[in-house]
């Protein structure tokens, strides 16, 4: 018996349904701020994701070398290939660029609940401007797809590499002492981090107050914290100034500012983001994004980009566990032939009901009018329609609500009204 590969699923009808649903959603909110859907492939060259990611990334992929022994890569991420299809194809195109997918992404990870090796994303960029007013457009959006998805309870968190950046600088913080403190940074170790600092010869009171720095939400003691680095001043402003559209304009007020948030990936630089739900536990980032810089990496014109992506599967998981209640299939109407003699003129009225949007289904296995009637309360039938021989005579049909139990006949020709009214 052949088995389904590990970290991989099937989906059922009904939880293709729930996934159909909100990715709907979160299609209509992408749409609503004027973002085009594009797609890319599947598989890319390997070398544009250890571009991106380094050579290590190749232990975390799916690579393999095909018939042609050209390196490929099924994509773990759709950023790259997005980037990639813009320098390759886009760049000409007005700008902002703002362009939204969804697609299925591929890592070899240890298959876990809200993670797999199969896994489905949404996500965005938007290329060539970071004003304030687009980054914080960009949050907004973030914000209300998850919101518009039914989520409830969620956590926005707003921070600011460049003016980490700036602060490592201050300190003397080199780059491969980054690479050791920064994911102690991201899993909020600060004992940890006080001791790989003062490790570093820094003295108590500057790491003291660099861990301040990173737990506070208050923008006043982070502007009163960087003040003396004068190359920090315009990117305040800009934090500042985003922060303000985002909640006089937007009407987005639920988020902290966290200085904390390191994405951990070299091509981002200032305002990042998370979005969280704290119902999935230890598993909780649902979103992660700002601005980075990969359009040069890559081989394109130096242009401000921004983006973000969301792990679908992870939402679906959320939603289920704040017991949200997604749509169900529903079947306008399921018809019944009362014999074989009454196939061919059921077909034809599945079919004209088809015609006007409707959803159809008949019988196709000639049970009984009892299984039959069963079937379609299984499928979660609005209402039947059973031809009989002698309603026919009479160029009619029964309908019968399925919800209350009521039946009536009706002429054929207007089956129609009784549906669309």
């Amino acid at each position: 018996m052949f088995q389904i590969p590990r970290g991989t699923r099937d989906f059922t009808a009904e939880e293709m349904q729930k996934r159909k649903s909100i990715e709907e959603k979160m299609r209509k909110t992408f749409e609503s701020y004027g973002y085009k859907e594009i797609q890319t492939p599947v598989f890319e060259n390997l070398e544009l994701f250890t571009a991106k990611s380094g050579q290590t990334i190749i232990d975390e992929i799916y690579a393999f070398t095909d018939k042609g022994d050209r390196k490929l890569a099924l994509r773990p991420e759709l950023t790259a290939p997005v980037i990639r299809f813009y320098i390759e194809k886009l760049q000409m195109q007005p700008k902002p660029l703002k362009l939204y997918y969804f697609g299925n992404c591929y890592r070899y990870d240890r298959p876990q609940k809200g993670r797999y090796r199969e896994f489905k994303q949404a996500g965005c960029e938007i290329i060539g401007v970071n004003t304030p007013e687009s980054i914080a457009e960009l949050i907004a959006m973030a914000y209300n797809i998850i919101k518009n998805s039914g989520l409830k309870n969620t956590v926005l968190r707003i921070g600011n590499l460049n003016l980490l950046s700036f602060i490592f600088k201050r300190l003397n913080i080199a780059k491969e002492k980054q690479e050791y403190i920064t994911p102690l940074i991201d899993k909020s170790l600060f004992d940890d981090l006080y001791e790989a600092l003062t490790d570093y010869k820094i003295s108590p009171k500057d790491v003291s107050d660099f861990i301040d720095f990173l737990q506070t939400d208050d923008i006043e003691k982070i502007k009163n914290y960087i003040k003396e680095y004068k190359e920090s001043s315009d990117e305040i402003q800009n934090f500042e100034k985003t922060i303000n559209f985002l909640k006089n304009s937007f009407k987005v007020t639920n988020f902290k500012i966290d200085m904390s948030i390191v994405r951990g990936l070299d091509y981002y630089s200032g305002i990042v983001f998370e979005i969280e739900a704290p119902v999935l536990g230890a598993e909780k980032q649902l979103c992660g994004g700002g601005e980075y810089q990969l359009i040069p990496l890559f081989g394109g014109r130096e242009t401000p980009t921004a983006g973000f992506a969301i792990g679908f599967d992870r939402t679906i998981l959320a939603l289920e566990q704040e017991k949200h209640e997604f749509p169900k299939y529903k079947t306008d109407a399921y018809i019944i032939p009362y014999n074989k003699d009454m196939i061919e003129k059921s077909i034809k009225i599945a079919e004209e009901l088809r015609k006007q949007g409707l959803i159809v289904d008949i019988d196709l296995m000639r049970r009984g009018i009892s299984k039959a009637l069963k079937y379609a309360n299984s499928i979660n039938t609005k209402k039947t329609i059973i031809v009989a021989p002698d309603e026919i005579k009479e160029d009619a049909v029964t309908v019968k609500d399925m919800k209350t139990g009521e039946q009536q006949k009706i002429k054929i020709n207007e089956i129609k009204k009784e549906f669309l009214g």
